[in-house]
């Protein structure tokens, strides 16, 4: 028995040796191969020891005719099963290679192929996973784009509002040159304006800048503001404005002493509340009001809505109304429709503060809520 044990033993490691150089003289050929070699060996090695072991007479001829039907037998099943078993594989492969090469095509054909395919569990997780990157892929496309479409748009309409205003400036230059304005005060008086006006843009496009840079440029210090206090301020600012176009401005704070103490830059905060009111004034007629609405909302945070009569929004602009530079109106240039920067500054302002901004259609005109986190 020793001896059996000792002999079929060296058989199978010698066996096992030349299928390792097999399948090191394959390894760079198709996979049904390596699978084919692997298949066969144990049953190679098997043979070998039951020839040996009939040599020496450890098993008589009439066994050894038995084994050798069933080892024929098994090398036949094992040959099959390893080809279909290779070809499965194969076949997987191809769909993950064809999947990759369309990769960087949105639409391609070979979008879940391969799981319709009876391939193996692995292969099946590699192609969910491919679907998902492709997925990702389609959507950091259609960021990019979107992103790209923003900023033509973007210096499209920043280079005709700056156009505008230094045209005016130019032939105001001008005619100061040339001797044919009468009222010189007037036309300096307007100068100066224009100026201004393209010293705020200006302004506004540094803002913007920094915002979309991340709080990692040059944040601005944060401390406890009151809400309530900056709501108050802001109406005062504004209500000259309000007045001048016939807009009724209203502000609704807390009844109780709850100052809404929010952590962050007031400045910030006051220019994203001024943009907001600023907004539904210039977009409320004559005779409307515009409300100013400070609160606490029943998860603690602070909630801060401006709610306008404009008539409303059309649904197809309501997604792109904080984009940079978008407007729904399509004249520009005009010193009361603004640069179309000041709700993309809003938004910047809000998220920088952990915040959230939308807005919604209501009856009459349209309601911008701020949610920020609450302190203190």
């Amino acid at each position: 028995m020793a001896q059996i044990i000792a002999l079929t033993t060296l058989t199978c490691l010698a066996t096992a040796f030349l299928g390792a150089v097999a399948l090191r003289l394959v390894r760079s050929r198709s996979l049904k191969w390596s699978v084919v070699v692997a298949a066969l060996v144990p049953l190679l090695a098997v043979s070998a020891s039951v020839v040996f072991n009939v040599q020496l007479m450890f098993i008589s001829a009439h066994d050894s005719t038995a084994v050798s039907v069933a080892l024929a037998c098994a090398t036949v099943i094992g040959v099959l099963l390893s080809l279909v078993l290779s070809r499965r594989v194969e076949s997987g492969s191809r769909q993950l290679t064809s999947a990759l090469r369309d990769l960087a095509t949105p639409e391609g054909a070979t979008r879940g192929e391969t799981r319709r395919l009876s391939a193996p569990a692995e292969i099946t997780a590699l192609s969910t996973e491919l679907d998902l990157t492709r997925d990702r892929l389609e959507l950091a496309q259609r960021r990019a784009r979107a992103l790209e479409d923003s900023r033509r748009e973007l210096v499209a309409f920043m280079s005709h509002d700056l156009r505008t205003p230094l045209a005016g400036l130019r032939a105001l230059a001008e005619g100061l040159e040339d001797g044919v304005i009468d009222d010189e005060q007037a036309a300096l008086r307007q100068m100066r304006q224009t100026v201004d006006r393209m010293n705020g843009l200006v302004g506004d496009l540094f803002e913007l800048s920094r915002l979309h840079a991340g709080p990692a440029s040059n944040p601005p210090p944060r401390a406890m503001v009151s809400l309530v206090e900056l709501a108050h301020d802001v109406v005062g600012e504004l209500r000259a404005h309000a007045q001048q176009r016939g807009v009724e401005l209203r502000l609704d704070t807390p009844a109780d002493d709850d100052r809404l103490p929010v952590r962050g830059s007031s400045e910030e905060l006051a220019r994203a509340l001024t943009n907001l009111v600023g907004n539904a004034i210039r977009h409320t007629d004559a005779g409307g009001a515009v409300l100013l609405t400070t609160g606490r909302r029943d998860d603690g945070r602070i909630r801060v809505a401006v709610t306008d009569a404009c008539g409303g929004i059309p649904e197809d602009h309501l997604h792109r109304l904080f984009d940079v530079g978008w407007r729904a109106s399509p004249e520009r240039g005009s010193e009361d429709a603004g640069a179309g920067l000041g709700l993309a500054i809003a938004k910047g302002v809000v998220e920088s503060h952990q915040g959230s901004i939308g807005v919604e259609n209501v009856p009459g005109g349209c309601r911008f809520d701020v949610v920020l986190p609450a302190e203190g």
